[in-house]
């Protein structure tokens, strides 16, 4: 287990009555508030200094409202120290709309629009690649949410994309729970050789076997994360409160202390701590 503060690139914080959210509906352990509070009751006995925010794919038209809303909720806890909300990217040049009014933000540092639920083929359209492109200007990174079916255009994308900085979300999201490894083992190596591309370790529970994953199950996928990406580009995200679904804040905590033992404490370091607050420019 750490033995120092960490921090946490990837949060979500919602309130169905305030906004809604379609997705968590049907979801009966997630529909419901999950405030700042909550998330430090689910912390137990683990550190979280700084944390970032990612947008929960509310409804389209209240993303700004969003945005807002956690930003509010910043001003009474420090710990939120980054902010990632959605943008309608696919409207290319048209997004620059929505981008100026993110940029009045001060703790906006990225965008997210979640490519995992569309077709392959959404992430090399001609006009979402624009939009992405856009994100070098404003200073944004871009948070690639994908399913692992997406990581041969995903490679595309950010090959066109030189300038924005990206930050592979949940390890690309293999199907753990099945055991699938290829081609996301071949794929995520060459998404790695670009210099411009961090991976979160993050999200691997609600990818294997909800009520009967082991340790042992994630080990592999986060051994070839680290022969890909090194300690350099590997950053810490909790998932909180998705990851709920399939254990307690702790025990991812404590599970991937474990599957990186052996590494000096500086790279532990790194992977918990500094390269987090390094990406996402968190001071």
């Amino acid at each position: 287990m750490v033995d120092f503060p960490i921090v946490d690139t990837h949060v979500h914080l919602w309130d169905p009555a305030r906004i809604r959210y379609p997705w968590i509906e049907g979801i009966p352990q997630l529909n419901k508030p999950f405030l700042p509070e909550d998330f430090s009751r689910h912390c137990g006995s683990v550190e979280v200094e700084k944390i970032v925010f990612l947008q929960c794919d509310c409804v389209p038209e209240a993303h700004l409202q969003e945005a807002h809303w956690i930003a509010s909720l910043a001003e009474s806890d420090r710990r939120i120290s980054g902010i990632v909300p959605w943008a309608p990217l696919e409207e290319g040049e048209a997004a620059r709309g929505s981008l100026d009014a993110l940029k009045e933000i001060a703790l906006v540092r990225g965008v997210r629009r979640l490519i995992q639920s569309e077709d392959v083929t959404f992430c090399i359209r001609p006009d979402f690649v624009a939009g992405v492109k856009l994100l070098a200007e404003y200073d944004f990174s871009f948070d690639l949410c994908i399913y692992h079916r997406h990581l041969a255009n995903t490679i595309r994308l950010v090959e066109r994309c030189p300038e924005v900085r990206f930050i592979l979300d949940h390890i690309g999201k293999p199907d753990i729970k099945n055991g699938l490894k290829a081609p996301w083992r071949e794929e995520l190596k060459l998404l790695s050789e670009f210099p411009n591309v961090t991976c979160k370790v993050s999200g691997l529970v609600t990818e294997a076997d909800h009520n009967d994953w082991h340790r042992e199950d994630l080990k592999p996928y986060i051994d070839h994360v680290t022969a890909c990406f090194g300690f350099d580009r590997m950053v810490f995200g909790g998932d909180w409160p998705v990851a709920t679904l399939a254990c307690e804040y702790p025990l991812w905590v404590e599970t991937l202390s474990w599957a990186l033992e052996g590494c000096s404490q500086e790279d532990l370091r790194k992977v918990f701590r500094q390269n987090g607050i390094e990406f996402y420019r968190l001071g």
